[in-house]
């Protein structure tokens, strides 16, 4: 059974939820059973006083199962299967008996859903526990009552950025939102106090069942809400776009069920759940950021059954920002790290970066003096290749220069641990030439990680044709060692997130090429659902850079006798770089001017790309950045250089914000469909040019009924 029942001789019944064969309790029919006939035994049982609902796990429970919600296709079975879950929680709630969820870990979204239908909430203060509604990342919203009994219990107000944005709280900062009501040290501790806390409320119920109540701070009419209510869609909107329709629907209801009794109140939720559920947004979100990104941190792209030795000192050559930001995710995950730079005094500015974040992390309470110190002092600058003797793991961060990693490959090779592996962190050369220049290339890869490193979360690993399974095994576990998600591919210029990316700011500047307002440029990018648009995104990463890349390119495929086909923006790049000495943000000037912390476009791009006589719609403009990244991205499936979906769609959103609505770059076309899609890329190419051309892969897949999988 799921739930063990035990009830002491005060009468106090303890229900513990323990799920077999799972490492933690999720909500399904395996738990709403068992909990429906624990509530019939305690409803038809005079003599129990008192309830406590706890987990025999670590955690309390972790929320609803997925697995079940995503194969839902009719709105009126994702209501029922919401409603179902409501009814068993107001029994809980209304049982008439007090009610206190004693969690020992971790409850999140439905699993907190339960504990607010509970009387008293006590958590044990563990540093890992977390607890939150962050149902909204995932295309949903809270379908147990969520949305109506967290505004009830703290307030409209310090609800709503819980909802709209997911947050999960520590147990202190749950405890002085007023989520929870107390802490406890232990499991002991933890049951005696909940025990007390019955003793002392022999008639409890929950604070809505009283008539007298009121919401703290007001309903959604209290005149303390009216102005908040007033700019909360337009803000709303600004920031998603109109692209995510959770935010929208969690919105609408706290605004309309904080005007109503509760019971009318989840009835409303769940049928704004229930469109949630059936949706494609929510489909895709949980296609790509649940299920393939589980399976990535599972090891789906890890060799399997190959035993690989885990990393003691990791070296870092360059201490730029790049560098610096490897340091210190490689000292926070526990590594020694040697940072190495040309002088020393350049290593040390490199080491005070994480130094700088280390006194940031003290400042929010993040990590305490003491492990500040601890993490420092596992970096050691320098200046001396002698001092990465003994490193089984060398990370080049330098200059994207084939000769300058030769030379640095050359010299770490000969003073490293002779089983070690050496990893560079290029971003577009390919991984096999620069291992030409390695003693030992069975043992040389790529680690491409992303800037700034504090904060992305993915790592590329790129395999060489000569990459032993093993050395790919290691990386593998190092990249999950430091807490990034790792994506695999094969060796290729540009390898998969580079080139692909590279499409987005290239379309956005052939739009300014052929005339197109900057401007509508911009929000065309804003509205596709990237991040930044592509002009501003091209400042970020430098516009010299850029052109350095492409002139590597193309001396690079040159030599090689291979052709060589100009993007057409890269005649922009190429007269911002070298004419008018426009280089990026670094520079203060780029397609913005950055002056006195200012950021505006250039009024002169105007001048220098007069407007066309006819301009495109803003759907064209968007259709044509996302459709030339998932092109490219087929194509990259096509040439064998991604060999699984989940590294494309995670290695997407996470590398470079593809649009995460649409779960990813092949996420994308499954959603449209690929006939569709076909259509429209056919299209584009005809007005546009061939780089809009469907690959051959994509015919071959519609015509025999496929989709990326």
């Amino acid at each position: 059974m799921s739930i063990n029942f035990e009830q002491d001789a005060q009468g106090i019944v303890t229900l513990t939820i323990d799920m077999p064969g799972r490492s933690m309790n999720v909500i399904n029919s395996e738990l709403e059973g068992p909990l429906e006939a624990a509530l019939s035994r305690i409803e038809q049982a005079p003599d129990i006083t008192g309830i406590i609902l706890t987990s025999g796990k670590e955690s309390f429970v972790a929320g609803a199962d997925i697995e079940g919600l995503f194969h839902i296709k009719e709105p009126l079975q994702a209501f029922e299967l919401a409603q179902q879950l409501k009814a068993t929680l107001f029994r809980l709630e209304r049982c008439g008996r007090p009610v206190v969820c004693a969690m020992p870990g971790t409850a999140l979204g439905g699993g907190l859903e339960i504990a607010l239908a509970c009387h008293y909430r006590i958590a044990i203060d563990h540093p890992k526990a977390r607890f939150g509604l962050p149902e909204v990342k995932l295309g949903l919203l809270p379908g147990g009552g969520g949305t109506q009994r967290l505004p009830r219990l703290i307030g409209i107000q310090a609800a709503l950025p819980l909802l709209l944005e997911g947050k999960e709280l520590k147990p202190a900062k749950a405890l002085a939102a007023g989520i929870l009501d107390a802490l406890a040290s232990d499991r002991a501790d933890l049951l005696a106090q909940a025990r007390a806390w019955i003793s002392a409320n022999p008639k409890a119920r929950a604070r809505w069942d009283d008539r007298k109540f009121r919401i703290p701070g007001g309903d959604s009419k209290h005149p303390a809400n009216v102005q908040m209510w007033a700019i909360a869609p337009s803000m709303l909107r600004q920031k998603t776009q109109g692209l995510y329709p959770a935010p929208q629907n969690i919105l609408s209801c706290v605004f309309e069920g904080c005007l109503l009794d509760i019971e009318t109140g989840c009835e409303i939720e769940s049928r704004y759940f229930a469109e949630l559920a059936v949706g494609q947004v929510c489909k895709n979100t949980l296609s790509s950021l649940w299920f393939q990104l589980n399976d990535l941190k599972k090891g789906a792209a890890r060799p399997a059954g190959v035993k690989a030795p885990p990393f003691q000192r990791v070296g870092i050559l360059g201490a730029g920002m790049m560098g610096a930001g490897i340091a210190w995710s490689c000292a926070r995950a526990g590594f020694d790290v040697v940072l190495k730079d040309l002088t020393l005094e350049g290593a040390e500015k490199g080491r005070s970066h994480s130094q700088k974040l280390a006194d940031k992390a003290v400042q929010r309470r993040q990590m305490t003096p003491d492990q500040a110190a601890a993490l420092l002092s596992r970096i050691h600058a320098s200046a001396s290749v002698d001092d990465l003797a003994g490193c089984d793991l060398i990370i080049e961060a330098v200059f994207e220069d084939r000769e300058l990693k030769a030379a640095v490959t050359r010299e770490s090779e000969a003073v490293m641990d002779a089983q070690g592996v050496f990893a560079s962190n290029t971003s577009t050369l390919p991984i096999t030439g620069l291992a030409s220049q390695s003693t030992r290339p069975a043992q040389f890869i790529g680690l491409h990680f992303f800037s700034p490193v504090e904060k992305m979360p993915l790592v590329e690993i790129i395999v060489g044709k000569q990459t032993s399974p093993e050395t790919l095994a290691r990386a593998f576990d190092f990249v999950l060692a430091i807490r990034k998600t790792p994506i695999v591919v094969n060796d290729a210029r540009g390898f998969y997130t580079s080139r692909v990316f590279g499409t987005y700011v290239m379309e956005g500047m052939a739009l300014l090429a052929e005339g197109m307002d900057p401007n509508c440029i911009e929000a065309a990018g804003r509205a596709s659902g990237m991040p930044m648009p592509p002009l501003a995104l091209q400042d970020e990463v430098s516009l010299s850079l850029a052109w350095h890349v492409a002139e590597q390119t193309r001396k690079d495929l040159a030599a090689a006798g291979d052709p060589y086909s100009p993007h057409p923006g890269l005649t922009v790049i190429d007269k911002m770089v070298n004419s008018l000495g426009r280089e990026g943000k670094k520079s203060g000037r780029g397609f913005y001017d950055y002056e006195a912390g200012n950021k505006q476009l250039w009024p002169g791009l105007k001048d220098h790309w007069p407007p066309a006589d006819a301009g495109l719609s803003q759907q064209d403009m968007i259709d044509r950045m996302l459709y030339a990244q998932a092109l490219e991205t087929v194509r990259c499936v096509e040439e064998g250089v991604v060999t699984r979906c989940a590294d494309a769609n995670i290695g997407s959103i996470f590398g470079w914000g593809f649009a995460p609505w649409s779960g990813g770059c092949l996420q994308f076309i499954n959603a449209i469909g690929l006939e569709p899609f076909i259509a429209r890329a056919e299209e584009l190419a005809g007005r546009f040019g061939e780089r809009f051309a469907p690959p051959p892969l994509l015919h071959e897949m519609a015509h025999e009924g496929r989709s990326f999988e």
